[in-house]
């Protein structure tokens, strides 16, 4: 493009256009930073096998990643717990052994910096964050991202670094992760013009999961919340049938994950609960069972634990991105919030 004077202009990229770029590469970023993070992966794991306690800190996206990644740890024998840095501060744990890792893109969100500023003792502190030269990565021992800070609003690529990294600390726990890494290799994403066209005129929404699944949905509706400015929740799949139900109409979205095995089940009733109440549900399906009936989905193959997550963030991530271009006119433009928040 040139101005009037003949000089050649570029055109600044809009919030969706970021996303975009920022979507095209998180499978290579994630990649490369699972390859790059060995070294750092193993003090973290033989921290771990010392402590056999695990507090995952962050705030907004980095608490959901942190949501999703907790049944992972648990199941090799962790006793790992997700907390949001604020509520820590408001009301920090005992100081007793265990190792933790404080999750920021930035590395410099307020709350999590000022939680580093208060001591140690006996806890062991490690970071997750995607800038080297950050205030986090440069007071403790960090596992950096590859490629740099995200410049999207909304946290996409992030994300599934983020993942990756932990990822790495359970493959240095001795877990085999090649097949969650072949997603990042031959990324898959399924086509959600069917679940927009069901979704595309509501004016709030649910997005439930259960298990590692929950802090997917979490980070889902948190991009729906940020891109689309509209009222989004997200509830574990127990939580969503306690009460919560009482929410279903016609005009209220239903976007529901369903996982393979016990711990992310989701069965059939609920799914004719929400129709009854005139609400159809989407449903990401990495179960491998039968459809449910009466709802749209979007099938995956039967995944679980990091291949699910890497499965299924990229079509979550198009939805979300999509619907909220349904209903604000500059998509990734915020209007109130800034993409790093400092302290209160």
């Amino acid at each position: 493009m040139k101005d009037g004077q003949g000089e050649s202009k570029e055109r600044t990229p809009s919030g969706l256009d970021l996303l975009e770029a920022e979507r095209a590469r998180q499978h290579r970023d994630a990649l490369a930073s699972f390859e790059g993070a060995a070294a750092p992966a193993a003090r973290v794991a033989e921290s771990l096998r010392r402590t056999g306690r695990l507090l995952l800190i962050g705030m907004g996206g980095s608490h959901f990643v942190a949501r999703a990644v907790e049944p992972a740890y648990r199941a090799r024998g962790i006793d790992a717990t997700a907390m949001v840095a604020s509520e820590l501060l408001a009301a920090p744990f005992p100081d007793l052994p265990r190792t933790a890792i404080l999750t920021s893109q930035s590395g410099g969100s307020g709350e999590v910096l000022q939680y580093l500023d208060r001591p140690a003792g006996r806890e062991e502190r490690f970071a997750i964050t995607l800038e080297a030269s950050s205030a986090l990565a440069q007071r403790i021992p960090a596992l950096t991202g590859a490629g740099g800070t995200e410049r999207a609003f909304a946290a996409t690529r992030s994300l599934m670094i983020c993942l990756s990294l932990h990822a790495a600390v359970i493959a240095a726990l001795g877990e085999d992760r090649a097949p969650a890494l072949e997603l990042l290799r031959r990324p898959l994403e399924r086509p959600v013009d069917a679940a927009l066209t069901a979704l595309a005129r509501k004016s709030a929404f649910i997005v439930s999961g259960r298990g590692s699944l929950a802090g997917l949905a979490e980070a889902g509706a948190l991009c729906l919340m940020e891109l689309g400015r509209l009222p989004v929740m997200a509830l574990e799949g127990g939580q969503f049938r306690h009460g919560p139900l009482e929410i279903l109409t016609p005009s209220l979205g239903v976007i529901l994950l369903r996982g393979r095995g016990e711990e992310t089940k989701l069965n059939q009733r609920l799914v004719t609960t929400c129709r009854e109440a005139g609400a159809t549900p989407v449903v990401f399906d990495l179960s491998g069972e039968p459809a449910l009936e009466g709802c749209v989905t979007i099938a995956f193959p039967a995944l679980e634990g990091f291949a699910a997550a890497f499965a299924l963030m990229p079509s979550l991530q198009r939805l979300m991105i999509d619907l909220a271009g349904r209903h604000v006119p500059r998509v990734g433009e915020p209007l109130r919030t800034s993409k790093v928040t400092g302290i209160e």
